[in-house]
């Protein structure tokens, strides 16, 4: 069974290869490990996605990371997606391979190189007295049949109300051909929070996507 451990650990060498010792006595396997994020206080934020030997339990893996000096794991959860980490070169390769799609495609991606559960693009709509809605232009197959509008001039983590499930963020599009502003909306269920660096990195995919769409 595959499961996504989020930890953070000293940014120093040595430090990965006592996780990775850890996680082996706790009965798991490292498939894949990407380094999320590096952080000015010398700690860094690593994804690892792991195979459970058959017994092992997530609780084992928290607790053995937990022991070492200076690691904390932020978060774990089974990973459907399996078999790999996607990383952002893959899905700017996918993107300038389907130039005509890619509004399309990014919203298929950003779940996969973000190990989010769904994304879905937007558009802001005229409701019955005056006040604004939302229509799903395109969504992934989780996503929620309704998302919000969210007012942001960026990139940036954001809350629906009454939602206590989903950790959220929003990346504002330029307007379409249809004239209607257009945001997409990124879901986890149940976290992390996205980091700065995750932002930052999905802001420049969105950006990609939507300068190869318009003509030259």
């Amino acid at each position: 069974m595959p499961f996504l451990l989020r930890v953070e650990l000293p940014d120093v060498p040595g430090s990965l290869g006592r996780v990775a010792s850890a996680i082996g006595e706790a009965g798991a396997d490292i498939e894949a490990i990407e380094i999320v994020e590096h952080r000015p206080d010398g700690t860094a934020v690593d994804d690892v996605l792991l195979e459970m030997a058959p017994g092992a339990m997530p609780d084992s893996i928290v607790s053995a990371c937990n022991r070492l000096d200076g690691v904390r794991v932020v978060w774990i959860s089974r990973y459907a997606a399996g078999g790999n980490l996607f990383l952002d070169l893959e899905a700017v390769e996918e993107l300038t391979a389907h130039p005509a799609e890619a509004l399309d495609r990014v919203v298929d991606l950003l779940p996969v190189t973000f190990r989010a559960d769904w994304a879905a693009r937007v558009r802001r709509v005229d409701a019955p007295g005056g006040h604004d809605s939302t229509k799903i232009v395109h969504a992934t197959g989780a996503a929620p049949g309704t998302v919000g509008w969210f007012a942001v001039d960026r990139v940036a983590r954001v809350e629906q109300p009454d939602d206590d499930v989903n950790v959220l963020c929003a990346v504002p599009l330029a307007r379409t051909g249809s004239g209607r502003a257009e945001q997409i909306v990124v879901g986890r269920r149940g976290g992390p929070e996205f980091l700065e660096s995750e932002l930052a990195r999905m802001g420049h995919l969105v950006a990609l996507a939507v300068s190869i769409t318009r003509p030259g």
